[in-house]
């Protein structure tokens, strides 16, 4: 193919692997995508419903699971519609926009956890100041931050992406993402502009990542010091440390596999690695931060035992 007006559909190798199983593996994940909305949904209307829970803590945690919904929505249910399909295929366009959604999900992740962990530090090591620093405004405009920084950032790498001539239409992956597209590129010339971007944020990120370092170690110094705080830390703080922990791991597995792995292994495995940050992190978080955080916990008993009587 000599440029990219040619390549109108791709072609989603990487669902070969699921032709003796597809009706098993659509029923699995049809139950485990309907869980995903379920939980979250759940969580995301307890803290808008109630009053007592529209506390920055609380709608940093609902922002946290919309992106969880955003997320999984780009890509259950066109797999979903891929095994109910004899040839598993995915316009040039659509994948570019998947491509999108995936990346800036990602990024979303992180943003919201380092504005999660900010939210914490503030609480812990500057009570007296918590309410006067965490406005209304600051809060809007932190939420603004995790959402449009990944939108705008990104914006940009699927641009450039969308100018390169790519001689190819296979990916042999589950779903699309960048640096996939980009590895179909006739000359390896043209993609500098894009590695260039991606390292950027990749660099942009990195510092997320040391920000939430240095906020927790200003949190454990000051819990070490008071019981109420080590109390506080460990309802509050331990669920965002395991999303934390969770989300970094498989992310990290994933870009340094999509970069240096072996494309001997089975494509199965492939497939998991290539869609783990989909699989556990979404369904995770809103069941950590459900039963750890004292009243969002206390909602949902009160629901159930409401819907007994």
């Amino acid at each position: 193919m000599d440029n990219v007006s040619v390549v109108r559909v791709f072609t989603l190798s990487g669902m070969n692997e699921t032709t003796n199983y597809k009706l098993a593996i659509f029923s699995i994940t049809l139950l485990y995508y309907c869980m995903i909305l379920f939980f979250n949904i759940s969580v995301i209307a307890i803290i808008i419903l109630d009053e007592d829970l529209h506390e920055p803590m609380y709608i940093l945690l609902c922002s946290f699971c919309v992106n969880g919904l955003y997320g999984t929505t780009g890509f259950y249910p066109k797999f979903l519609l891929d095994l109910l399909s004899p040839a598993p295929e995915i316009s040039y366009a659509g994948c570019l926009l998947q491509a999108f959604v995936m990346y800036s999900f990602a990024c979303c992740e992180l943003s919201n956890l380092a504005v999660m962990a900010y939210d914490r530090y503030l609480a812990i090591c500057r009570p007296l100041h918590y309410h006067s620093v965490m406005s209304k405004r600051r809060l809007s405009q932190l939420v603004c931050f995790s959402w449009l920084t990944p939108f705008c950032a990104f914006s940009i790498n699927v641009g450039l992406t969308s100018r390169l001539k790519l001689c190819g239409a296979n990916l042999q992956k589950l779903l699309c993402v960048n640096w996939v597209i980009v590895k179909l590129t006739c000359s390896d010339a043209d993609t500098f502009s894009n590695q260039a971007v991606s390292y950027i944020i990749i660099l942009f990120y990195f510092f997320h990542g040391v920000f939430v370092i240095w906020t927790y170690m200003h949190i454990i110094r000051t819990c070490v010091r008071s019981k109420d705080d080590s109390r506080k830390f460990m309802q509050t703080c331990v669920p965002h440390f395991i999303s934390m922990t969770t989300f970094i791991v498989v992310i990290f597995f994933d870009l340094m596999y999509m970069r240096f792995g072996s494309r001997d292994l089975p494509q199965g495995f492939q497939n998991f690695i290539a869609i783990e940050f989909l699989l556990i992190p979404p369904l995770l978080n809103p069941l950590i931060y459900g039963f750890k955080l004292t009243k969002i916990r206390n909602r949902i008993l009160l629901l159930i035992h409401g819907g007994r009587k």
